[in-house]
Parts: C-alpha cells; sequence; structure tokens
C-alpha cells in the first residue's frame, strides 16, 4: 500500500486532478457501528476504518516547532485566529477560508486525504454534478519569502467542458480589500496593507483578474474547464506579513513548491538518535502520523523546543498532558528535546514548592505528576544527573505537600478527616474544589517514584519522602474501603467524589458525576503509577467499570462531555490498565476503539458525542497530541511493557499484528532496564514466528516474560540462547541473558 510520491505529484501537477494515493481509508469509512455486546476480540473489532471517526475535523499542515499553526478542516477550509480565550470552543476562529463553486448544487465532500502519513500534504475532493474541485493544501518556507500557506485549486469536468466560478470566502471580523497588480496577480489586503491572499491569474480565466469581489466577503474568478484543460487557481497565504514583492513570483511557480514541500517531508523522519521502529500497517502510519502532529505542534520557547498539546485550545504547558507526551518523545528518541520539556515543567515550580501550570492552582495533583515525570525521565535516559540537580526541588514540592495535608487534617474536610490531601479541582469531568480522590491518587503515585529512585541513589531525604508516602498511602486505603460504591451492574466501586459531597445531591439530575466521571487518574495510578496490586478490589472495580460503561469500544462518559460522549485517548489510559491486568483481549479492543475514533487524517479530538447522539458538540483540540502520544505509548508497551522490576513482551501482540505476515521492529527502544531491540518476524508457512531480543547495558530486570500463545494459532516452542521456564499462560527468560532468540509455532 506504499505510495509513489513521483506518481502523486505527477498527476496533481500535469492534469490538476490526482488522485491522491494513500493507505487512509476515505470519509466513507464510517460505516457500520458493531453491537455494544460484541466480543472482545472478534474480527469486526479488529478492523480499523475510522467508523467512530468525528464528522468534522481539522489537521495541522505546518512545518515541526512552527510558529504558524496552520490549519485546515475537513471541507478544505483553512482556519486562523483562533480564539484567545481560555477554552475557547474549538469551533471559535477569527478568519475562514473556505472554498466552492458557484452554481446551483451544493458541494459533496468526497474525501480528504494525506500523500502519506509522513508528509501533510492535503488533498481535499469536492464533487458537483458537473465537475470536480480539488484542493491540494501545503505549507512552504522558501528562502528569502517566508512561511506561506498555499492552495492548488483544481476545476475538472465530468465530461467535455464546463463554464465554471470557483469561489473563495472570507468568514472573519476584519475588513479585507481586493487590488489586482500590473501583472494582474489578485491581492486581497488587510487593514494594514499586508497581503492576506494573492492569486496569480489563471490561464483559462474569463476577463484580466483572476478574483473579482462580491458581497459578503467573497472572490471569485470565471473560467472554462476542459477534459485536458482543468481550471487552476493557486492561492497562497503569507503567515509573516511579508510583502507583496516576496510572495508575487511564487504565485506562478505552483509545481515547484509543492515539490519543495513533499521533498522536506520526504528528509523528515518521525524517530532520532538511532531508534528505529517498524510496524504492519496501519500501526505504522498511526505510529509516523502521530509523531509528526507532536513535531508540528512543538514550539521553539526561550530558546528550547517545547511539547504542546495542540495547535488552538491546549497551545501551552500541561503538566499531566507532559509526561505522557514526554515519555512518547523518548520514544521516538527526542532526548534533548525530552530534556527541555521537563526543565520546562520544573520551571513552573513557585517558592511554596508547588508546581503550577495551565490547570490552575488546586490541580495539586501537578506537583506530585512533576515528580512522576522527573524520575521516568531519568530512567529512560539511564542518567540521573538531574534527579541530582533537581533534588532541592523535590523535597520543597514533598514539602508543599506534606502542609496540604496538614492544613486539610487541621479543617473540616472530608479529605482532613481521612488525612488526605485537602479538596482540589478533580479535573477529566468533574470542576471546581471537592473532597475526591484524584489529586492523592497521583501523588501517591509520584511520591512512591521519587522514594524508589531515592532509595536506589542513597539520598538523605529519601527517609521523610518515605514516611509521609506511607503515611498518606495508608490514608487513601482507608478513606478508600469506606467509599467503595455499588454499582447497578452489580460489582463496586471506588468514585472519585466523596459520597457526601454535594454534587451527588444537585437538584438538576442531569448535572450530576456520572461513576464513571475523573477515574482518569485512578486509571494512571494502576498503571503506570503501579500504586495497586492485581487483585485489589479497587483496581477490580475499576475494570468492572470501565467495561460497564464501554459504547463504541471505548469506556464512554468519562470526561466533560457526561452524556452520550466520549473522551477519546482517555481509552488509551484504560486500554493500558488492561494490558497490565492481563486482560490483552479487552486491551486490543480498547485501543482498535481508540484508532477508529481518529478521523481519516490520523488524529484525534479529545472529546466528541457518540455517532447516533442527537446532543453534544466537540470539545477540546484538534490534532490534540495527548492523543497522538497515547498512541504511540500504547504501540511500544504492546511489544515491551515495563511492568515494576519486570520487562513484559508483546503483551499486546494479536492476530492482527500476526495475520499482516509482515515484521515487528524496534530498535534501540529506552526502557528502564536500558535500550532495548526486537525483531519479531515471520519464518514462512506453517514455520511460525521468531523474536530477536537484544538489551543493552542497563539495571537487570527481576523477570523477564513472554506470553505462552501469540494469537489463536501460535504457541511458545523453544528459546535460542538463554534458559526458558513455561508456567500456564508465560515464559520467563533468564534476565541476566541479555541477547536471545524465541520461536512460536
Amino acid at each position: 500500500m506504499s505510495v509513489d510520491r513521483r506518481q502523486f505529484l505527477t498527476t496533481v501537477l500535469l492534469t490538476g486532478a490526482a488522485t491522491m494515493v494513500t493507505q487512509i481509508t476515505s470519509l466513507q469509512a464510517k460505516a457500520v457501528v458493531p453491537a455494544e455486546d460484541a466480543v472482545p476480540g472478534t474480527a469486526d473489532i479488529a478492523r480499523i476504518d475510522f467508523r467512530y471517526s468525528p464528522w468534522h475535523w481539522q489537521t495541522t499542515f505546518c512545518f515541526p516547532d512552527d510558529e504558524y499553526k496552520s490549519l485546515v478542516g475537513d471541507r478544505g477550509e483553512l482556519m486562523y485566529e483562533f480564539s484567545q480565550n481560555k477554552f475557547a470552543d474549538p469551533r471559535e476562529f477569527g478568519t475562514v477560508v473556505e472554498f466552492t463553486l458557484e452554481g446551483m448544487q451544493p458541494n459533496r465532500i468526497k474525501g480528504q486525504k494525506l500523500q502519506t502519513a509522513g508528509i501533510p500534504i492535503v488533498q481535499t475532493t469536492i464533487e458537483r454534478p458537473t465537475a470536480t474541485m480539488e484542493l491540494v493544501t501545503f505549507a512552504t518556507n522558501r528562502r528569502g519569502e517566508g512561511r506561506v500557506d498555499n492552495v492548488l485549486l483544481t476545476v475538472r469536468p465530468v465530461r467535455d467542458q464546463v463554464n465554471v466560478a470557483p469561489v473563495i470566502r472570507l468568514r472573519s471580523a476584519q475588513a479585507f480589500t481586493l487590488s489586482v497588480t500590473k501583472g494582474s496577480v489578485s491581492v486581497v489586503s488587510r487593514d494594514d496593507g499586508s497581503p492576506f491572499l494573492v492569486a496569480a491569474p489563471n490561464p483559462n480565466s474569463r476577463g484580466g483578474t483572476i478574483l473579482s469581489k462580491e458581497q459578503g466577503g467573497s472572490y471569485l474568478s470565471l473560467g472554462a474547464a476542459g477534459s485536458a484543460t482543468p481550471l487552476r487557481n493557486f492561492i497562497r497565504f503569507p503567515q509573516e506579513q511579508q510583502r507583496l514583492e516576496q510572495i508575487e513570483p511564487g504565485a506562478t511557480q505552483p509545481e515547484s513548491l509543492l515539490r519543495e514541500a513533499a521533498a522536506y517531508w520526504e528528509n523528515w523522519q518521525p524517530c532520532e538518535n538511532n531508534v528505529t521502529w517498524f510496524l504492519p500497517e496501519p500501526h505504522h502510519e498511526f505510529l509516523v502520523s502521530c509523531a509528526r502532529n507532536i513535531q508540528q505542534a512543538r514550539e521553539i520557547k526561550d530558546g528550547r523546543r517545547v511539547f504542546q498539546v495542540g495547535p488552538t485550545v491546549y497551545r501551552g504547558l500541561w503538566i499531566v498532558d507532559g509526561n505522557f507526551i514526554l515519555e512518547a518523545a523518548r520514544y521516538l528518541g527526542y532526548d534533548q528535546e525530552a530534556e527541555d520539556g521537563l526543565r520546562a515543567e520544573w520551571a513552573q515550580q513557585l517558592p511554596t514548592g508547588q508546581v503550577v501550570a495551565s490547570a490552575g492552582s488546586e490541580h495539586w495533583k501537578d506537583t506530585g505528576i512533576a515528580m512522576f515525570t522527573l524520575v521516568r525521565q531519568c530512567e529512560l535516559a539511564q542518567d540521573w544527573r538531574l534527579f541530582h540537580e533537581l533534588e532541592p526541588n523535590i523535597s520543597r514540592a514533598v514539602d508543599f505537600l506534606i502542609r496540604l495535608r496538614d492544613t486539610a487534617k487541621a479543617g473540616p474536610s472530608t479529605n482532613g478527616r481521612y488525612g488526605l490531601l485537602a479538596p482540589g479541582f478533580p479535573d477529566g469531568g468533574i470542576g471546581g474544589l471537592h473532597s475526591e480522590f484524584t489529586n492523592t491518587l497521583w501523588c501517591l503515585a509520584g511520591l512512591r517514584a521519587v522514594v524508589e529512585a531515592g532509595t536506589r541513589l542513597g539520598l538523605a531525604s529519601v527517609r521523610r519522602m518515605r514516611d509521609f508516602y506511607e503515611e498518606l498511602r495508608g490514608a487513601f486505603f482507608a478513606a478508600a474501603k469506606d467509599q467503595m460504591t455499588g454499582h447497578p451492574a452489580g460489582f463496586e466501586y471506588l468514585p472519585m467524589l466523596m459520597k457526601d459531597d454535594p454534587l451527588y445531591n444537585h437538584a438538576d439530575p442531569w448535572l450530576r458525576p456520572r461513576p464513571q466521571s475523573a477515574q482518569w487518574a485512578l486509571s494512571h495510578a494502576i498503571y503506570p503509577g503501579l500504586v495497586f496490586e492485581r487483585d485489589d478490589p479497587i483496581v477490580h472495580g475499576h475494570i468492572a467499570l470501565m467495561q460497564a460503561c464501554t459504547m463504541e469500544d471505548i469506556p464512554a462518559e468519562t470526561g466533560w462531555l457526561m452524556h452520550e460522549a466520549v473522551w477519546n485517548y482517555a481509552a488509551s489510559f484504560v486500554a493500558h490498565v488492561y494490558l497490565w491486568a492481563g486482560l490483552p483481549d479487552w486491551a486490543h479492543r480498547t485501543f482498535i476503539g481508540f484508532l477508529n475514533h481518529a478521523s481519516p487524517m490520523y488524529c484525534w479530538r479529545e472529546e466528541q458525542p457518540l455517532q447516533n447522539a442527537l446532543l453534544g458538540r466537540p470539545w477540546g483540540d484538534m490534532p490534540h497530541n495527548w492523543a497522538s502520544a497515547e498512541c504511540v505509548r500504547y504501540l511500544r508497551h504492546m511489544l515491551a511493557l515495563e511492568d515494576g522490576e519486570t520487562l513484559r513482551l508483546l503483551e499486546g501482540i494479536t492476530d492482527l499484528e500476526l495475520r499482516a505476515e509482515q515484521s515487528c521492529e524496534l530498535q534501540r527502544t529506552p526502557t528502564r532496564f536500558g535500550r532495548v531491540s526486537m525483531h519479531l518476524e515471520p519464518l514462512g508457512t506453517r514455520r511460525g514466528w521468531r523474536l530477536q531480543f537484544k538489551r543493552d547495558a542497563g539495571p537487570m530486570p527481576q523477570k523477564v516474560e513472554l506470553p505462552l500463545t501469540l494469537g489463536p494459532r501460535l504457541r511458545f516452542s523453544r528459546v535460542e540462547g538463554a534458559v526458558a521456564k513455561t508456567t500456564v499462560t508465560r515464559v520467563q527468560i533468564d534476565p541476566a541473558v541479555r541477547t536471545w532468540n524465541a520461536y512460536w509455532s
């Protein structure tokens, strides 16, 4: 299913009517919704066909670290000047540029595609009864010209020849003026005189100019489109308020500009520093696109590359999002950028010791998450220099949490009565200050991480940290025992709000929290936080709750859209819990459900209504790069999952990956046990599969485990180069041996 770039470019440039060849399923793939009681692991669930895609989406087509986060919508529209209001509606753009045709019939969107997952040249195909309009959207940054967004608009008749009037419609609070240069280049200018839009004349246009203005902010040209001579317009949108003389020459050079853009992305690599991945399709396309999404959202601030969650709503620093984005960055080989991101997080620490970023001051958990992130990053780097450097910061952070606990104990709150952290902001669907568990849970994960790291490193300050961790942990389990609640489905679970919280008795039942509201922090405390044992009743209750609320193959109503909606990437939180808990079928179902909620452009909206809902609206950024990071993380963890001192290999490999009969390869992926390389390959018909494993220098795991079976047909047969022991479901490899081969047949 690979794409020949030359074929793509030749078709676009010579006919103006390319069919953008790609491995992406078209918009029409939003087809059959499976029954909600479908058994995990069935063939229907295993398909990745974007069946739950949002009905409207937006995609970045800018460069990595680009200041100008250019976005194209699913109808080919360009979106600029996102609202400066925090948490604005994701549709609040100051200026939107739409492309259409005059006439009687409405546009029908046939599809939108990327050239490849790693090349964000976007083609949108719009059909009318007698013609097809294609929009090829791409960014350029030619020397001497600067950053420009470009749209190559091509109209091709269904038969023979048609007269057409392409329309550019500007919806904006700004006022624009139209002018035509001596060379017949049309310019739409802002109030300050800088060009907003520059368009060259079309050889087939009727009249001297490409654009003429109509009321309502519309600009159109009239021309003829023939089978051999399609009507083509090239429209440019300078991003740096460049002068017209900088942009005008390129207006007549769409071919060379398009080739330059494609060449840039062909030379771009999703991984760095000798980290390499290869996965069967479509997993590999998701991996590449997610790496690109993360780099496109990244921005240079104070000379450092800083990872940001998205291009609009969450264009900034978020501590919890950052934990998972920085982990994904390490998995992709972005080592220096990950260290820069970690330093940017700890730069948010106040003199009180608290770490505060965009989630606000009552998001107490950010302090614990920053500690967890520091430990994880040092583990993956196999370098504890930053931990030693930030030891005083860690001590101040722990002091802050102790004061926060002590202040609560002196007050009247339910949290204080139990000895937990003070009431705080739960997040994940519950706003305001409440007596709740989420802040304590994440801080337990952070404290556990620094206590273990400090013990290994022999830090003198670790005793005080350990004492506080044990006190807080004991208080949490005592509170949780009292607060376990019965679910109508017949199991007990731990809600994230205390039973006496007034929100449960809200006068409007619609506004009362769902049982699954704010459970995100418990998912994280289970994995990767490792606060609980597998057989803990809290873990069992959480798993039962997530299974009970599954709709469209992922947990539903877990976020801010509490009714008939899904928080898309929260599915990955739960898939990780299932994977860690030894439920590979549920993990697989949930992860594939997560992938099927992406747009065909391989990116996610944070939250969206269920497909058949008659209420709700999209919420949050898109592309949302915590979602991109979750995709990268799960793809890594299905091959190599770190479970405390155990390295679990191939835990998430299913028949979906095996039946492709393609190799899976992971070279020099960082783990807490050193860098690991894996190559899983088919050996031919009836000969089974082989895993080649190598671990570089690093702390030795206590256990290295493999599944006894791979998929429904393959059973472990032998290991070469190491001693292996088998149990009912596992193969245990001598952890002291760093290179060996395993076989399934």
